[in-house]
Formats: C-alpha cells, structure tokens, sequence
C-alpha cells in the first residue's frame, strides 16, 4: 500500500554514535521485504534495529543486535573458524566444493610450483599466485592478462577482515575459460587450479564469480545491481508482464546472432537484441544493434532467455531472483551453484543451438501456472544460494578443504608481494575480540 515500512538503525548504548546508511526497504512483491544497511563505523556494545508501520513497532520490534559490530573495513578477524562458521550459518557441506576436490586427494605445492608458471602464465596470462600465512595474503602475477586480480584482492581481503584464514598456497585463474583439462588418469593428472568459471571437461576447482562478490561487496556503494537490489525490482506483477522472451547481450557467441535472427521472424514470441558488437562484426549491418536496456527493465517481460556469452553467462543468477521464467542454454559451463538447481524444475532448459526455444516460449505460453511456478521455484532456490553470507562461506570452505589437502607447508614465494588491507581513515575501528595467545605471533 501507500504506507511504508521505516526502518531506524543505531548505536545501542548513547554514548556511541555511528553512521549508518539505510536506504529503504525493497518490497519483493510477494509480502516478503528485505532490508539492507551500511555501517561507516564499528559500535562496541551493538546495534538495536526497529521497524515502524507507520508509527507503530511491527514484526517483534526492535531487535537488539549484540556487540562488538564491525564495518565492512575494520580488521578484527574471528580466531576461531567453527565459531564464525557457526554465526555466519554456513551449511556443513557444499556439494560442488566436495566433487572439485574429488580429483585431489593431496595437493603437491612442489609440482604445481614447477609446472604452472610454464604451462599457463606464457599461453594463458590469466594465472594469479596466492598464498595466506598468518592471515595476510600474499601474491605474484603470472603473465599480463591478470588486471582482474583486483576482484579476488578484495574478496580474500574482506575474508581476511572476519575470519582468520587457513594457511594456504594456491593459483587463481582470473581469465574467462576453465584451464585444467586433464583427466584423474592421465599422466600426469590435472593439478588444482581455481578458476570463476567451470565446465564439465575441465577439472578446475570453481569459485563464486568475480561478478557477484564484488556486487556483494559493493552493495549500497556505488554498484546498481547487486543481487539483493534485484529482489526488490522485478518489475510488475506476473500477470501485467509482457508475454515475451528477452534477450539484451554483446554477440560473445554466435548463438546470440541466431537469437536476433528468431526475434525478426517471430517477434511476437521473442525480443532479442545486440548492444555490442567486438567478435562479429560483420553482422552489425544485418542484424542490427539495440539500445542498451535497464537491467530491472528485463522483468517487463514473462520470459527471459539465458545464452552463454563467451563461458556461462554471469546474468544467470540474477535473472533467477527475478520474476520472470528463466529459458536457458544448455551448457558445458557452470557457476559454484548450479549443482543446486534442477531443469523443469527452477528453469526451462533449451538445447544448445537453441532449436526448440520457440517451441518451449509457446509452451510457457500455453502453462501459464506451470511456467509461473517454475518461475517462482528458480527465484526460491536462488534467494537461499546466493545469499551475502554464503558466498563468504563458500569461500572459506574452498581456502579451507584446499589447506587441508596441502601435502607441504605453503610459502611466501620470490616475486610475492604483500596485498595491505584498505587504510581505514574514513572511520575509528578498534577491534575489542580477545584474542587468544598464539605461538606464531
């Protein structure tokens, strides 16, 4: 209704002052809203959060939020991993991280030392090596495509700031493709690479994609769509949508072109569009080229097709939190939380040159409630997946099963540089944790 929820975050003793910023709550259009805030300063005694509907408490308001409570940048790490694992919810097993490791049961730092830097900095370039000792993280660039370090820089960073982390020596692909296409019988056999993208040829250990931590982390900050915004702009109600299939992209792959070529011949089923053309550009006069769209400007539509770009397509899981019916490509790709998703289930799967698409947008069509439901289980299984708090855990349990298969002790390697935390000017941090007597320190 006209009436909106207020939400007043503060300080819950009056001696501290922090600033907090709180935009408003995001209706999710199915009575469900979501609340996001952030911190610019740390409070000490916690954080006491009431919610008025009008001018009344609602919802068993206020809840208390019991201290210390950090900001995003204060360096005050948990000690003892279980604990933060233990507060942070995260569950006991991700089913992706125990079928990457499946392939390696010891990890030989000696022989990865030996071969990596040879076999893919010079073809591939896209090859970061890291090691955390003491809960710094520590690294060298292998070859000249590797700017996207950036990206895995903040992720472990913020890691770092919560949690101490396992000591642990590793190489992070931050290129496109998967690299490690040798099977568990060839000699030699794969060796643990970490890539942001898997496929089901390759033996590389996936990881949450750049894309959707750094969203996580720049949520509030400067970052439009993240995928808790999405929640709260899915367009109108399902019944007011456009009865059509989107698709916006650059032309990554030449299916996309025969998307466009579909949408000409059957516009009133399908609307595809180009909005760059880098790879085939000689299509441009042919096909045309479109204007870029709004991304919550997609949830217009009933439908929304999923293509892989130049690997899976890292709209993906920002199409599934809509509320739109997600049509999407058969694959050899995969992010860390495909494994948890079904066809017919939580998305209409359509074959990879994309021959039945239509026939499936008519099926939809004709299915209103089924595709509907579809719609809505997708967008569930997504909301529990792709929560903030799990892609942390899903990091964390990456650095710590790979720590536990480490046949040597990792270290800090020549050419390594130290990644220092973000200098925290903006705001007082003093960590109040005790911290227990450690032998190493």
């Amino acid at each position: 209704g006209a009436t909106q929820f207020k939400v007043v975050i503060k300080a819950l003793s009056p001696k501290e002052v922090t600033r907090i910023y709180t935009p408003r709550p995001l209706d999710r259009n199915d009575g469900t809203f979501l609340m996001r805030y952030r911190m610019y300063e740390s409070v000490k005694k916690g954080l006491k959060i009431e919610i008025f509907y009008g001018d009344q408490h609602v919802a068993q308001s206020p809840y208390i939020l019991k201290g210390p409570v950090y900001h995003e940048y204060c360096d005050c790490p948990e000690e003892d991993p279980e604990t933060w694992q233990n507060i942070m919810s995260c569950p006991s097993e991700e089913p992706q991280i125990t079928k990457d490791f499946s392939s390696f049961p010891t990890i030989d730092l000696q022989r990865m030392l030996k071969e990596i830097p040879t076999k893919f900095s010079q073809s591939r370039g896209a090859i970061v090596h890291y090691t955390i000792l003491n809960n710094r993280i520590y690294r060298r660039s292998l070859g000249k495509y590797t700017d996207f370090k950036m990206f895995s820089d903040e992720m472990f960073l913020s890691l770092a700031r919560k949690v101490h982390l396992p000591d642990v020596e590793f190489y992070l692909n931050v290129g496109d493709w998967p690299v490690e296409y040798r099977k568990t019988n060839d000699t030699p056999g794969p060796i643990p690479i970490i890539s942001w993208c898997g496929s089901v040829d390759s033996r590389d250990i996936v990881l949450p994609t750049y894309d959707v931590t750094h969203s996580t982390l720049e949520t509030l900050r400067g970052v439009t769509n993240d995928l808790l915004s999405i929640q709260g702009n899915t367009g109108p109600f399902w019944e007011n949508k456009t009865e059509r299939a989107l698709f916006r992209g650059r032309d990554s792959r030449e299916e996309r072109l025969h998307l466009v070529k579909l949408s000409k011949e059957n516009p009133e089923l399908l609307d595809a569009g180009i909005t760059g053309y880098f790879f085939f550009r000689e299509k441009e006069k042919e096909l045309g080229k479109v204007q870029l769209m709004g991304f919550f400007d997609f949830f217009k539509y009933k439908y929304q097709v999923n293509v892989d770009g130049t690997v899976a397509a890292y709209r993906f899981p920002y199409l599934l939190l809509g509320d739109s019916l997600v049509l999407k490509q058969d694959s050899q790709y995969y992010e860390h939380f495909y494994i948890g998703l079904k066809p017919w289930k939580h998305y209409v799967p359509v074959k990879r040159n994309l021959e039945d698409l239509l026939e499936k947008i008519k099926w939809a069509k004709e299915n209103d409630e089924a595709a509907r439901k579809i719609a809505k289980e997708g967008q569930l299984m997504a909301r529990e997946l792709l929560q903030p708090h799990r892609l942390y855990c899903y990091y964390y349990k990456v650095l710590q099963k790979y720590a536990e298969h480490q046949a040597s002790k990792p270290e800090i390697r020549d050419g390594m540089e130290l990644v220092p935390q973000p200098d925290d000017r903006d705001s007082v941090c003093s960590c109040h944790r005790n911290k227990p007597l450690r032998e190493d320190l």
